[in-house]
């Protein structure tokens, strides 16, 4: 076995996110001598960005004054906010929540703001890579972290070296930041080597899906969010939708869902779906077209499931550490904090990342966290109980002499006997028909001829115990169609269809037994989002 090319720089950072290209602005900015790198494993920076997203600009004009002269190409101000509680033919509005307003805030494309940010960190002097996927973590003899591994391109499903094949290098740095976002492959390796999560509670998660759509002329109206609850969720199961209203006659859609729903035949893709289809959004999408879709997980555990951050040799920032506020529905203000935090951190200690978990924890970032920590999992009772709770944390301002705990996501599933949960859902018309259909607008891309990246550690599990207690969930919470029970010549079997993975990450988070574990594949391979 050949050694590896080796590129030497003084920080590598994963994952060209807000966190990411936050982080090494800011180093750039503070240190222009640095020699800083940006891992990314999408064709191109932004391709994998998906979020709501409307931020709160803060962060921003902190990192960037001046940005406003010169914006990302998606990017209107928020104009007006709404708040509803549907049910199957209609809507009650409500008081918008204090958590949920928007005033001063903008609707962005996350996506397009990334790729926006990028050249800016490279007028910097901050070398990007993207369409490499950083597949392993370095270590030194000390054990600490020492960089990444490159994942090597032109491997065969077989695992032989094709015509195609190009050795991975090695990224060897003094400090690592782990900015991949929710359920980053390198990041949960190191959660777990590390035990990072020893004093915390288990991590929970969302599905965020969402689609782009044109709509006809005069339906639009710019900077508008609305946000809302109710059906066609039952209320045992958390979740919500959201609308935002850009320009160029162009409305963002999309719903989340908590990933601790116990109906183990439920679909998140059907139920947002079947919203899409109620009276008031049909109304609104009926007659246009979508422009792109996708899907992706999003951490809710916060405050108590937050990890430790530092590890000898790297840092977690943005949503690999959990940062998300879920009550606002928002993480990019939390990401960019905690970019520039773990930048400001470095150059103080020499590139040092001893000590950032006790500077981010007394933090205005924490902080944040710490007054919402009991919105989330008041909901672990129903949704009349979780909002009662909600107007007791907003009325004391988050200072409730207690704090709620969080449990696993793929532990709340109950076995198809436990469950009987008549959906009332309707006739549905307006695109896409299935999940196949919508990952065409995902633009999602993998060389067929590829190592698969979902692992089945337990096969026999899937196809017996998981199939008697559970049903196969994998085919219904993949919002992709990847996971399909297969009849034929061979018996009954799991078919992997890898090659419509959208890289959401929920079958490694749901999977009652936890025997699929998703790594990265191709670098350059999965979705290629547009304005998402």
């Amino acid at each position: 076995m050949s050694e590896r090319e080796v590129m030497e720089y003084d920080v590598v950072v994963v994952g060209a996110g807000p966190a990411g290209l936050s982080t090494v602005i800011r180093l750039k900015q503070l240190n222009a001598d640095l020699n800083v790198c940006v891992i990314e494993k999408g064709s191109e920076v932004g391709a994998q960005v998906l979020s709501g997203a409307v931020i709160e600009p803060g962060p921003l004009d902190d990192l960037l004054p001046g940005w406003r002269d010169n914006p990302p190409p998606v990017c209107v101000p928020v104009t007006r906010d709404d708040f509803f509680l549907m049910n199957k033919t209609g809507r009650t509005k409500l008081i918008t929540p204090p958590q949920v307003s928007n005033h001063g805030n903008f609707i962005v494309s996350l996506g397009a703001m990334c790729a926006w940010m990028a050249p800016q960190a490279e007028e910097l002097g901050v070398d990007i890579f993207p369409g490499y996927a950083a597949a392993d973590i370095r270590y030194r003899d000390d054990g600490s972290v020492a960089g990444v591994i490159i994942g090597d391109m032109g491997v065969s499903r077989e695992g032989e070296q094709k015509d195609t094949y190009v050795e991975g290098i090695e990224i060897h740095a003094q400090v690592t930041v782990m900015a991949e976002g929710c359920r980053g492959h390198l990041s949960k390796q190191l959660i777990k080597k590390f035990e990072l999560d020893a004093d915390s509670d288990p991590q929970t998660y969302g599905i965020g899906l969402k689609e782009l759509w044109r709509v006809p002329e005069g339906r639009v109206e710019p900077g508008l969010v609305q946000h809302g609850f109710g059906w066609p969720l039952d209320p045992k199961t958390y979740g919500g939708f959201f609308i935002y209203h850009l320009d160029k006659d162009r409305v963002a859609v999309g719903y989340v869902i908590g990933l601790d729903y116990e109906d183990p035949q439920f679909s998140p893709f059907e139920a947002f779906q079947q919203f899409k289809n109620h009276p008031s959004v049909k109304s609104l999408l009926e007659g246009g077209e979508i422009l792109s879709s996708g899907a992706r997980a999003l951490v809710e555990g916060g405050y108590q499931s937050l990890p430790r951050v530092d590890m000898p040799g790297a840092l977690l920032v943005g949503d690999a550490a959990g940062l998300l506020n879920v009550p606002k529905i928002k993480g990019t203000h939390q990401a960019i904090r905690s970019g520039m935090l773990a930048a400001e951190h470095l150059m103080e200690t020499q590139l040092k990342s001893e000590g950032f978990d006790q500077r981010l924890r007394a933090s205005e970032t924490v902080s944040e966290l710490k007054k919402v920590r009991n919105f989330r999992p008041g909901f672990q009772k129903g949704l009349w109980w979780g909002l009662m709770n909600s107007v007791w944390e907003t009325v004391t301002g988050g200072h409730s002499p207690w704090t709620l705990g969080n449990h696993a996501d793929h532990s709340a599933t109950k076995r198809n006997d436990e469950v009987n949960v008549k959906r009332d859902w309707i006739d549905r018309e307006l695109p896409p028909r299935d999940r196949l259909a919508s990952v065409y607008f995902a633009t999602t891309e993998h060389d067929e001829d590829q190592p698969i990246h979902l692992k089945i550690t337990d096969p026999d599990v899937c196809i017996s115990q998981c199939g008697d207690e559970y049903d196969h969930p994998c085919t219904r919470f993949c919002p992709a169609g990847v996971y399909e029970m297969v009849n034929d010549e061979n018996g009954k079997h799991l078919q992997i269809n890898s090659a419509n993975c959208v890289h959401c990450k929920t079958c490694d988070i749901k999977d009652p037994y936890q025997v699929i574990n998703w790594v990265t594949p191709e670098g350059g391979s999965g979705p290629n989002y547009q304005n998402l």
